[in-house]
């Protein structure tokens, strides 16, 4: 869905005021435009520090709520955030891109999983789609055959909506 009032009122509450039951409602509304033929439900990693302060990631609750709904099975083991990076609030599409360069990983252990597999990359808004691109080029390094993005909403013009 568009990112205006209503979705960026959903994906505030969820991502910052702790109304996690959000992330229901938005898999319930996902679960419509999920492909078929879908091996894994991975969502965007959140760094440790970060999870740490919010106290859970968003994607993970809403890829947990698909996977339920869906009979899809979810893997928050696979795709990692090796380093830290910046809130991309307010930062045009190059900047966004430059901090999240180098930003995910999958470890050795994960790759079989991944060997072949159609996933789906959930996360909570599409901003400039640097994360995602980010997400998906190590898992298709680490051997998916198939990477699609799915998230709540995507921002259709410039706003500062986070990413």
């Amino acid at each position: 869905m568009a990112y205006g009032p209503v979705a960026k009122a959903l994906a505030l509450r969820l991502k910052y005021g702790r109304r996690t039951a959000f992330a229901e409602t938005a898999a319930r509304l996902m679960q419509r435009v999920l492909p078929d033929g879908v091996d894994l439900l991975v969502s965007v990693p959140l760094h440790p520090w970060r999870l740490w302060g919010r106290g859970y990631n968003q994607a993970a609750l809403i890829a947990d709520a698909l996977g339920r709904r869906a009979g899809v099975a979810v893997r928050h083991d696979l795709l990692r955030r090796a380093k830290a990076t910046p809130s991309l609030r307010g930062l045009g599409r190059r900047a966004r891109a430059k901090a999240v360069r180098g930003a995910f990983a999958v470890d050795a252990s994960g790759r079989a999983a991944l060997a072949g597999a159609t996933v789906v990359l959930v996360d909570d808004v599409f901003t400039s789609g640097a994360t995602a691109s980010a997400c998906a080029a190590a898992l298709k390094r680490a051997g998916a055959a198939r990477v699609v993005i799915l998230c709540w909403a995507r921002v259709v013009e410039d706003t500062d909506a986070d990413d």
